[in-house]
């Protein structure tokens, strides 16, 4: 089947920030998805260099439009490389294939009797490139909401496009297809507009000259949303191109909340003027707000380079932050406290810690060889019906052009793949000669989990399969869709290897916000100082007598991680650890029950007296003992913030 999937065409005014990432990296997603899947998928983006308000950012640049385009065009070529967007064509309204489409549907249109001379009086906004009745304008200014800026009042001649000849039958067509303005919040919302009457459009200007002129009447230059929208299929070749002939109509146009007017009455007016086919779907996400409900935008001067967040965190990282975050038919979040933590809990401590922990295992028990014994249970038939779930889940999201939820249902699976890993205990049956069968089943498993997380989340973050084929023994080829609920896949015989982390652990002290100086660490000592003055003076116990760095070196102090935690019975005070330190798995019993819910210590990096001689503990043989630091009734179990491994020697 073939698959046509555009971005809108973005204005090359400045560089491009996280809103426009966030529209071609869910459109790039797509895309991938149908390539997986087989489909013959083309896959359009562009920049839409015809407005005003380039001519007007140009000038106050001091330089001509075009030079001044070029070098911003350059920016988003250079960021769309960055963030893996695997884009098939770039469209630019100042090339001339674009150029000659753009006149022959002006003068077809104008022969058919559906554009018209007349003289435009009324408002115009520049930023917005939008016209406006008086009585649409709020306190006289734009009433978009995203703008609210000062209009123009503009009297010219101009030629008028015939959309309310069209209103009826573009009605008629919305509700025999249902599917084809996406969400139903968005399709409503569109509705009314239509329902409220559509007036002629106003579709060329004299006032300025750059952009395309109207072929039989060169002082006149067409109007940028007709040029711009009829990219679709001018990038296509139209009217008889190959591509044209193979892609059209398109599958779906994805854009931002904002122009889904433009895409879901102007342009299907236009087709249907024309008599050609409508795109099968419009789809407008929401906006990318601040923590103060501010969007995200080049005109209100927030936003964020995408160029730098890509260097700090990775393109994968900005990929899954991105999409996880803008829920269907909603606005996102976005700030980088939220990147940060998105980056630590998801991806280094559930995806990236499972990949880990699991390869170091088969290496630790197997010498890295995928075992070939395999007698699945219950809990591998589980995992094997629930990625069988997943798979289809994750389809059905991304048919309905909903990236988060697909990524929630994956992440669902990684949870479920942790939760195994608990539930095995692979380094209790390593300890058991007649558990050998049992251990390389779950050691295959982990293998299998892998393999099929590393399908499910291909499409979302391209750069994994590179990273994560080469530690199971294979190439990208092993990344096939149709095998995501397959199980067995992996042969026996492979080796593996550990590898490096995929997403390290991100330490929250070391980072900048975006116009913030200080680090976490900073924060925290100014607030320390504020209420030192009034904590009463506290009494301390002595210092113990010296000993000698020699006496000190006997201690092996060691990173471990916390691995699973459970209250120990009929005690109030004791707590029951597993720790995983140098690839072995201890139990440690500890006097924190009072401070901690064994919740709250799972997945903490902890420092262990790793050559502390065992004793029992109520029965419990424990081997270490955890640090803590204690004053009163206050007790704080000492955590390293690092990934480091369990293990890492304390100094």
């Amino acid at each position: 089947m073939k698959y046509y999937i555009t971005t809108p065409i973005f204005y090359p005014n400045s560089s491009p920030h996280i809103g426009t990432a966030y529209t071609t990296v869910a459109a790039d997603t797509l895309a991938r998805y149908h390539r997986l899947l087989g489909d013959n998928v083309h896959f359009l983006t562009g920049t839409d260099e015809n407005a005003q308000k380039i001519v007007r950012t140009a000038e106050a640049h001091h330089t001509d439009p075009k030079i001044y385009v070029d070098g911003v065009v350059d920016r988003f070529k250079e960021l769309w490389k960055a963030l893996d967007i695997s884009f098939d064509d770039f469209i630019r309204t100042t090339e001339e294939r674009h150029q000659k489409v753009v006149q022959q549907i002006f003068t077809k249109l104008y022969e058919q009797g559906d554009i018209y001379k007349s003289e435009y009086s009324g408002w115009y906004c520049t930023p917005c490139e939008t016209f406006w009745l008086e009585n649409k304008l709020i306190e006289g200014k734009c009433p978009n909401s995203d703008c609210g800026r000062d209009v123009e009042l503009l009297k010219e001649e101009s030629y008028f496009f015939r959309l309310s000849k069209y209103q009826d039958a573009l009605l008629k067509f919305i509700d025999e297809h249902p599917e084809f303005i996406q969400p139903v919040s968005r399709r409503n919302e569109m509705i009314r507009f239509i329902e409220g009457g559509l007036e002629d459009l106003c579709v060329s200007r004299t006032t300025f000259q750059w952009g395309i002129k109207v072929p039989f009447d060169p002082k006149h230059v067409v109007y940028v949303w007709l040029d711009a929208l009829i990219n679709y299929i001018s990038a296509l070749g139209y009217p008889d191109g190959e591509n044209y002939q193979q892609y059209w109509p398109a599958d779906v146009h994805i854009m931002g909340k904002d122009i889904v007017r433009f895409h879901a009455v102007i342009w299907p007016i236009i087709l249907m003027a024309l008599n050609l086919p409508l795109p099968r779907a419009v789809y407008g996400h929401g906006w990318y707000l601040t923590k103060d409900g501010g969007k995200i935008s080049k005109s209100r001067g927030n936003v964020q380079d995408s160029f730098e967040l890509i260097q700090r965190y990775g393109s994968d990282a900005i990929r899954y932050f991105l999409l996880r975050e803008m829920q269907v038919g909603t606005d996102g979040t976005y700030s980088e406290d939220n990147v940060v933590e998105r980056i630590n809990s998801d991806l280094a401590n559930d995806f990236g810690n499972f990949i880990s922990r699991s390869l170091a295992m088969v290496v630790k028990y197997r010498d890295g060889v995928v075992p070939g014994s395999r007698q699945n249970g219950p809990l591998e038939q589980e995992l094997n019906v629930l990625s069988q779930e997943v798979k289809k889940a994750v389809e059905e999201s991304l048919n309905g052009c909903d990236p988060a939820s697909a990524l929630e249902q994956i992440w669902h699976f990684v949870a479920r793949c942790n939760k195994y890993v608990d539930e095995t205990a692979p380094w209790a049956l390593a300890k058991q000669e007649d558990q050998r069968d049992r251990l390389d089943t779950v050691l295959y498993t982990f293998v299998e989990c892998i393999r099929i997380m590393a399908i499910l989340t291909a499409p979302f973050m391209p750069g994994l399969p590179p990273r994560i084929c080469p530690l199971l023994g294979k190439d990208e080829r092993l990344i096939r869709w149709e095998e995501a609920d397959q199980w067995g896949i992996i042969e026996a015989g492979t080796r593996v290897q550990k590898g490096e982390p995929l997403f390290p652990r991100i330490d929250v002290s070391q980072y900048t916000t975006a116009g913030e100086t200080k680090t976490v660490n900073q924060d925290q000592n100014q607030a320390l100082e504020q209420i030192e003055e009034h904590v009463p003076a506290l009494e301390f116990e002595p210092i113990k007598e010296e000993i000698s760095i020699e006496e000190f070196a006997k201690l092996d102090l060691r990173v471990a991680k916390i691995l699973s935690s459970e209250k120990v019975e009929k005690t109030d005070k004791l707590m029951k650890l597993e720790v995983e330190v140098s690839g072995e798995v201890r139990t440690v019993v500890s006097g924190i029950a009072k401070h901690y819910a064994p919740e709250d210590l799972v997945n903490q990096h902890v420092v262990l007296v790793a050559n502390l001689k065992p004793t029992k503990l109520r029965g419990i043989m424990s081997q270490g003992m955890i640090l803590a630091a204690s004053q009163g009734e206050v007790l704080e179990v000492l955590t390293v913030n690092k990934d480091l491994p369990g293990g890492a020697r304390v100094k």
